[in-house]
């Protein structure tokens, strides 16, 4: 387990800042291979970078199970991504919405996604 994963998620009160692409990519390094800081559409903001990871199973019901598991967390962390789940495959998107950006709480989300997937 990382120790991104060991950590806890801080709510965010707004008023700061999204990370920077310099301080996005030492964090970055931090977790799994599998996730990418893609901009996404926003319409309050023109577009967004998120956290994005796409984990693969063997059926739907694999897929389904570790959207539990990570839905758990996200209740426990209060720090909640959309999943998008399909025949095998699990999407994880994670950003700040309230500053419609990334913080360190969401990498520290994504590790802890990485360790229940």
């Amino acid at each position: 387990m990382s120790e991104l994963a060991q950590q806890t998620c801080v709510p965010c009160r707004g008023g700061v800042p999204p990370l920077d692409d310099a301080a996005i990519a030492p964090l970055l390094a931090q977790i799994g291979q599998g996730w990418r800081v893609v901009e996404r559409p926003d319409a309050k903001r023109g577009s967004v970078k998120i956290l994005t990871c796409a984990y693969k199973f063997d059926d739907f019901a694999g897929a389904m199970a570790a959207a539990a598991r990570i839905g758990a967390v996200a209740e426990e962390q209060q720090h909640h991504p959309d999943l998008h789940v399909s025949w095998g495959k699990l999407v994880v998107d994670i950003w700040t919405h309230k500053i419609g950006g990334l913080t360190e709480s969401d990498f520290i989300f994504a590790a802890k996604c990485d360790a229940v997937a």
